[in-house]
């Protein structure tokens, strides 16, 4: 179901509710770049799981409008938003790849409603002290964050360009990537239904490239909060051979997050992490998760 939210600055998030609906709302905060209907587990699996799913167009992707100058922690006043608008008081929330630093920022900026954070393959602050932030990282992810540290300009051509493209055929983002899949990636986007929800970058890109240019930019910028402020429970989950955003990201997390626990794999990389998601919400709704137990 879509709904339209309005913030109270007066702009217009485009949200996808699915599931179960008197379940347990998570928040689901998708890619970079992404949307609503990025990749989740198959509906019916998240109504046996009892999940009232919560996604939605973070500021300049889909039809949600731009929020110029947009840093990370300006996430947490869009989810507590929705939220409202909802009737939602508590909620649990998990980010994948780019909306990884989102469920951050909002498990620190909103601990009294935000119950657990999942964060999957994510990036560390370009400013964190003591990590090399672009070893490991695939060359086409060094090339767009680099345009990034160097100004919008670059980086906004750039991504104009490649979105122009995706929008007129989205098997064009897959194939720009598959040089630089690892054989665990490639087992993953060869799925097909997999493959068909990544697809959906298209509706990511329908309007313009505006959400992924200024997720690069804050990306690479400060976050406007601090990982200290994290008081509830964090899961951190990285495949160990992960390019896009490697898996040292992930451990520098880990020990400056209060609580939190990495779970790391080291065969897998980063489109695995569409499979775990289901644990994951095994773990946001306190249930128990093989992902608990699997290598730290």
């Amino acid at each position: 179901m879509l709904k339209d939210v309005f913030t109270g600055d007066g702009r217009r998030l485009a949200v996808e509710i699915s599931g179960d609906p008197g379940g347990s709302p998570v928040f689901l905060l998708h890619g970079t770049p992404g949307s609503r209907l990025g990749p989740a587990p198959r509906p019916m699996l998240i109504y046996h799981q009892r999940v009232r799913l919560i996604t939605y167009d973070r500021p300049g992707y889909g039809p949600s409008d731009r929020l110029s100058g947009r840093r990370v922690a300006h996430v947490s006043a869009d989810v507590a938003a929705i939220a409202d608008a909802l009737g939602i008081e508590r909620f649990a929330v998990v980010g994948r790849s780019g909306g990884g630093p989102h469920a951050l920022a909002c498990a620190a900026q909103l601990p009294d409603r935000v119950t657990r954070a999942a964060v999957l393959v994510s990036l560390a602050p370009r400013d964190g002290g003591g990590l090399d932030w672009f070893a490991g990282m695939t060359a086409s992810n060094v090339n767009e964050y680099t345009k990034a540290l160097d100004g919008p300009d670059q980086l906004e051509d750039s991504l104009r360009k490649r979105s122009v493209d995706i929008r007129s055929d989205p098997r064009k983002l897959l194939a720009q990537l598959r040089w630089e899949l690892t054989e665990s990636d490639l087992r993953v986007v060869s799925d097909a239904g997999i493959r068909a929800m990544l697809l959906r970058y298209r509706e990511a890109l329908s309007v313009s490239a505006d959400g992924w240019v200024d997720d690069a930019l804050s990306f690479c910028s400060p976050w406007a909060f601090s990982l200290a402020d994290i008081s509830v429970p964090v899961l951190l989950w990285h495949g160990e051979r992960d390019g896009f955003s490697p898996a040292s990201h992930t451990r520098w997390l880990a020990e400056r997050i209060p609580g939190g626990r990495a779970v790391r794999q080291p065969e897998e990389a980063h489109f695995v992490s569409l499979r775990v998601l289901p644990g994951v919400f095994t773990w946001l709704l306190g249930g128990r998760s093989r992902l608990t137990a699997e290598p730290a």
